[in-house]
């Protein structure tokens, strides 16, 4: 508590004992000095917040950041253990053959160089990606799947949006497939839309100075 707190406190102690004298202006064994000028009055809870306080130490705030301290360099023991090492892979499958799992061990991590090593040929060597007309023609609307891949739209390049819509199709073209249909899965035109349409109707105008109508349906 400051000297100037204390002083205020003296003095409104003292004002509020003369209030308190008699009406008949008899005097009391205590005058109170006048309050320094300039000084403002202070209210009943101020009166009690200062000598609730008083005596009390102030808490010293925490500071972080200051001036010319740094960061504090990390403790070196309490590192990360390193990776093991990624193994070597070689992949001893002919090209075209079905790869045997049998003969190499099972890595402790995934290891996407070791994990689709020669698959891809083998599936191509097997037919997997082709169909035969012949034998479609032969088989029912229901024992056939055929889907178009539509390109990404000419408002953005791709995007992961893309990545998932085809993932999923490349799914089901693979699980009919498995189930023994005859499947197509191609690359086709443009699904369109209204934000397709709109970026290419200003193109054209920009470049040739001609909306759709100008151009016709033909």
């Amino acid at each position: 508590m400051s000297e100037v707190d204390e002083t205020k406190l003296a003095a409104m102690s003292l004002e509020a004992k003369a209030a308190a004298a008699p009406a008949d202006g008899t005097a009391t064994t205590t005058d109170a000095p006048p309050a320094a000028e300039g000084e403002q009055k202070l209210s009943k809870n101020q009166l009690k917040k200062l000598a609730k306080n008083k005596g009390k130490k102030k808490k010293e705030k925490p500071t972080w950041n200051q001036p010319g301290e740094g960061k504090k360099k990390k403790d070196d023991s309490k590192k990360k253990p390193t990776s093991l090492p990624k193994p070597e892979f070689v992949n001893t499958t002919p090209k075209g053959e079905k790869k045997d799992l049998s003969q190499t061990p099972m890595a402790d991590a995934y290891h996407p160089e070791a994990v689709e090593a020669a698959w891809q040929d083998w599936w191509e060597a097997s037919g997997f990606y082709s169909c035969d007309p012949a034998e479609a023609a032969g088989k029912s609307d229901d024992e056939k799947f055929v889907m178009v891949i539509p390109p990404p739209n000419v408002t953005g390049s791709l995007h992961l949006g893309h990545a998932l819509t085809a993932a999923v199709e490349d799914t089901l073209t693979r699980w009919h497939r498995m189930l023994g249909h005859s499947t197509l899965y191609i690359p086709g035109t443009d699904h369109a839309g209204i934000a397709t349409q709109s970026i290419v109707e200003k193109m054209i105008m920009k470049q040739s100075n001609l909306t759709r109508h100008d151009l016709g349906r033909e």
